[in-house]
């Protein structure tokens, strides 16, 4: 018995096969992309594992025999920079929440005719560059004590993440229903009540996800940590250009101090990914 598809039937297996076509090319494609991205960082970690004469021989090695003695050279002065980059990390996100969040709560709850204007102007500090400012900052924290010292890279790192903070607070916080504030006020809630008791706990995804941006922001930074540390202060980005010296750039030690240096954060990326998802997509749709 032969079965004979009618045109509509025809059409409609070739639009199925279409889409698998398509859905196919397109994970094809997100691999691609994905090893793309990722092959910088692959290759650094390879190289962190290669002795100084295979790390810089062209055409590159991709075969060779792992050694450790990179990570065992760096390891001596990564623990004190680890120290400073948590300290400086940590503490600068801990007093942008401390300062940013009463401020975003004001300006997403009881907004006035000037909370655009604010906004605005906190976000054009973030566009300022940075080398155009170094030279007062380097002036001003030489007059005040600050070079080289963690309370100036907290207040460095705190100025840099809290226009972040008080910007993605108030998207977050903006979304929660003010009919909330309203019937807790009626049920004679008082602002420490709205701030700690509501705004808070609904904007913990917020929180999250901000927290965890202004963390690797301040991990991340060279910059301002090249020029106002040296030595007692310096985090682990300065800690990875020290093998650059006079005698060269030691390409492989540097590979090994790059990777024990990112390893923190993949671990926290990695356990907090979640909390990151659903905070980045909290408040999206209202």
């Amino acid at each position: 018995m032969t079965v004979t598809l009618q045109p509509k039937s025809r059409s409609r297996t070739n639009h199925a096969r279409g889409i698998a076509t398509r859905n196919v090319l397109l994970t094809v494609l997100t691999y691609l992309l994905a090893l793309l991205f990722f092959f910088p960082i692959l290759w650094m970690v390879m190289t962190a594992f290669k002795t100084e004469v295979q790390a810089t021989t062209v055409p590159p090695v991709f075969f060779f025999t792992p050694l450790l003695e990179n990570f065992e050279r760096a390891l001596p002065s990564y623990f004190p920079a680890l120290r400073n980059s948590l300290i400086a990390a940590i503490g600068s996100t801990l007093l942008a929440f401390i300062l940013g969040l009463p401020a975003a709560f004001a300006l997403a709850i009881y907004p006035t005719k000037r909370t655009r204007g604010t906004l605005t102007w906190m976000l054009s500090t973030k566009m300022m560059p940075a080398v155009g400012v170094i030279v007062p900052l380097f002036l001003l924290f030489r007059d005040l004590n600050l070079l080289d010292t963690l309370p100036g890279l907290l207040i460095m790192y705190t100025t840099m993440n809290l226009p972040l903070v008080v910007w993605m607070m108030h998207s977050y916080l903006s979304d929660i229903p003010f009919a909330i504030f309203e019937a807790a006020k009626v049920d004679g809630a008082t602002l420490g009540h709205e701030f700690f008791r509501i705004a808070l706990p609904l904007s913990l995804p917020g929180i999250s996800a901000t927290g965890l941006l202004a963390l690797i922001f301040a991990w991340n930074e060279v910059f301002f940590a090249l020029n106002l540390t040296s030595s007692e202060a310096a985090p682990l980005s300065v800690f990875i250009g020290s093998f650059k010296t006079g005698m060269g750039l030691f390409w492989a030690q540097m590979s090994a101090a790059a990777t024990l240096t990112v390893l923190p954060v993949l671990i926290f990326g990695w356990v907090a990914q979640r909390q990151l998802v659903r905070g980045l997509s909290f408040g999206a749709v209202k």
